[in-house]
Formats: C-alpha cells, sequence, structure tokens
C-alpha cells in the first residue's frame, strides 16, 4: 500500500510485442517462449521486429573503432515523421546516429515517436543533461557506448568525465540506461572493470559487439580483431566474473557469424533502408529501399535476413546472460 492507503501497483517487468515475444523491461531484450517457432514467426511477420534510425550522421567523438563516418545531411522533422508514419507496427525503433542527442530538436522528435513503438536511444550521452528531463518516460533506455575505466575510455572514446556525468543526468531524470562496448584486443583487460561501471550505475544489460572492418576500424590495427573463439572465452570469463561478485547487468555478446548476417535495419538520414552488416558487399550494406517512398512492409517483403533478424533480437544466435542468472 501506499502512503496515501491506495494499493501500489507491481512494476512492469515486460511489454508484449505481440508472436509470443515481449520486450524485457529491466534486461533492455526481447524474450520469447523457448519452444516459439521462429523461423515461422519471422515468416508469418508483416514488419521487422527492431529498426535503427539514424536521425543525424554527425557524432562529437571520433572512436577508433566506428563504423559510421560518412556523413549527410540530418532529415528534417517533416522528413522523420514520414520514415515514422512508414515505420508502423514495428516493436522497437533506435533513435540513432552519429550522436542523436547532438540535435537540439532530439525531444521533438522523441515526442513525435514514442507513441508509436519502444524507443531506445544509443548515445554517447555527452548531450544527455540538455534532453534528459525532456525525453524521461518517453524513452525505454538509452544504450550508452562505454569502453573500460577512464584511461581505455579516452583513448578509444573520448571524454570520459563528460560521458559519466551526462549519464548520471540522464539516469537522475528517471532514464534507465545500457551500455555497450566494442570489443577489441588491448580491451580484453578492461572488460570487468566496464560490467563494473555498469554494476555501479544500476545498467540493464553490458552488450558485446566485435567491430566491423569499416569507418575508421579500417584503421586499426589488424592484431586488434580478435577471433569469435577468443570473444567467447572472454565472455566466458566475463560472465564467470558476473557471478562472483553478483554484478546485475544481463550479459550479451554479438559475433559475427553466418547466422547473425545482416540481422540490422539500418534507415540513413535520406530514408535509405540497409540490411547490416552483409559481408559480400560493399561496405556492409545492402539496399533494401527507401521509407520515405515507401512502407516498412513492402520494404520487409524484400528482405532475405528475417530468420536472422528475429533470431538474433531474440537472444538464439548470440550469447547470453540474464537478469537474474
Amino acid at each position: 500500500m501506499t502512503n496515501l492507503g491506495l494499493p501500489t501497483v507491481p512494476a512492469q517487468t515486460s511489454r508484449d510485442v505481440g508472436g509470443g515475444v515481449a520486450f524485457a523491461v529491466k534486461g533492455h531484450h526481447f524474450t520469447a517462449p523457448a519452444d516459439l517457432d521462429v523461423a515461422a514467426l519471422a515468416e508469418a511477420s508483416t514488419v521487422p521486429l527492431s529498426v535503427i534510425v539514424q536521425v543525424t550522421k554527425r557524432c562529437d567523438f571520433d572512436c577508433t573503432m566506428c563504423s559510421e563516418t560518412l556523413q549527410m545531411p540530418d532529415p528534417t522533422l517533416d522528413q522523420l515523421n514520414m520514415m515514422r508514419q512508414n515505420l508502423a507496427g514495428v516493436g522497437r525503433i533506435f533513435l540513432s546516429g552519429g550522436e542523436p542527442l547532438m540535435r537540439r530538436d532530439f525531444s521533438d522528435i522523441v515526442d513525435m515517436w514514442h507513441n508509436d513503438a519502444i524507443l531506445a536511444v544509443p548515445t554517447n550521452a555527452t548531450h544527455g543533461k540538455v534532453h534528459a528531463r525532456n525525453i524521461a518516460g518517453k524513452v525505454a533506455y538509452a544504450n550508452v557506448g562505454w569502453e573500460g575505466p577512464r584511461a581505455y575510455f579516452q583513448r578509444i572514446r573520448g571524454d570520459y568525465d563528460k560521458t559519466m556525468a551526462s549519464t548520471r543526468a540522464l539516469l537522475d531524470a528517471g532514464i534507465p540506461i545500457s551500455m555497450s562496448t566494442v570489443v577489441t584486443r588491448s580491451l580484453l583487460p578492461a572488460l570487468s572493470y566496464t560490467a563494473q561501471i555498469g554494476d555501479v550505475l544500476g545498467a540493464g544489460k553490458l552488450k558485446l559487439i566485435m567491430p566491423l572492418r569499416k569507418g575508421n576500424a579500417l584503421k586499426m590495427d589488424e592484431s586488434e580483431f580478435i577471433t569469435n573463439e577468443e570473444a567467447e572465452a572472454a565472455f566466458a570469463r566475463l560472465a564467470a566474473d558476473r557471478t562472483q561478485y553478483r554484478w546485475t547487468p544481463a550479459l550479451r555478446l554479438t559475433t559475427w557469424t553466418p547466422e547473425n548476417e545482416g540481422h540490422m535495419i539500418v534507415i540513413e538520414p535520406n530514408g535509405v533502408a540497409r540490411a547490416w552488416p552483409v559481408y559480400d558487399e560493399k561496405d556492409l550494406w545492402l539496399n533494401l529501399g527507401n521509407v520515405l517512398e515507401e512502407p516498412i512492409s513492402e520494404i520487409w517483403q524484400r528482405y532475405p535476413y528475417k530468420v536472422n533478424h528475429f533470431n538474433k533480437y531474440l537472444g538464439r544466435t548470440i550469447a547470453t546472460v540474464s537478469q537474474g542468472a
């Protein structure tokens, strides 16, 4: 009961998105029954489960492993509204970049989109103080890029203290966070420190991603690229540390295998929809169409990676350790 004598409402732990799929509110990932026929679900679906919309290509960091370095004009609010209409039915939308919070009108974009889908914001958080209060309660979580403690972070990504202060501003406004880390060889010793930071901040999950040979990553030394087997071994060590130290963030590892090829659908600022990563395509992009010109349901019909898409986002083709595990 509340202090006013009113019954308390249990905290929501998941949100149903249809087809037997739900979104875990604390872990910030999709879930489904173990016996769900993913191939049948993918075939019967009319829209993707999750789409990334790049509201800008601009960024105030210059991360050593960044794959997104090509620039193009930001979409207008009218163009974003057209994209929103043509993405009707998608379960989750990432309002991404570049660095999306660099847009001064980012809160207007969130206002435009938040009733249509579960919203998540991949960000370096450096402009979190500007937007936190205006987007609170409208985004499910912010996914903050984080590579290690201060020395690692500043070598790889940028201003650690600015990101930390702005991440805390997001948290203070009531916006949950998750964290993502691009795993390179020199970063392996820092993974446990990253998980510890995530635990202190109360992150819903820590997502480990392998770098792709694109953008700034083309300039990285070849030795920085670890094998899938090395990544899986590092993940196993991190999972063991999580158990020993009782860290709370869920863990996720995505390696680049045939089962994960093309699983992401990325909408660029000009509306072009692309499957990513597609290994034998230039820049790892496969052009699918343009959501300024047609609805995602039409593009989905041509999309060749439906099963990969659902399997990845349901955690069937990645390594996972859930909260409470």
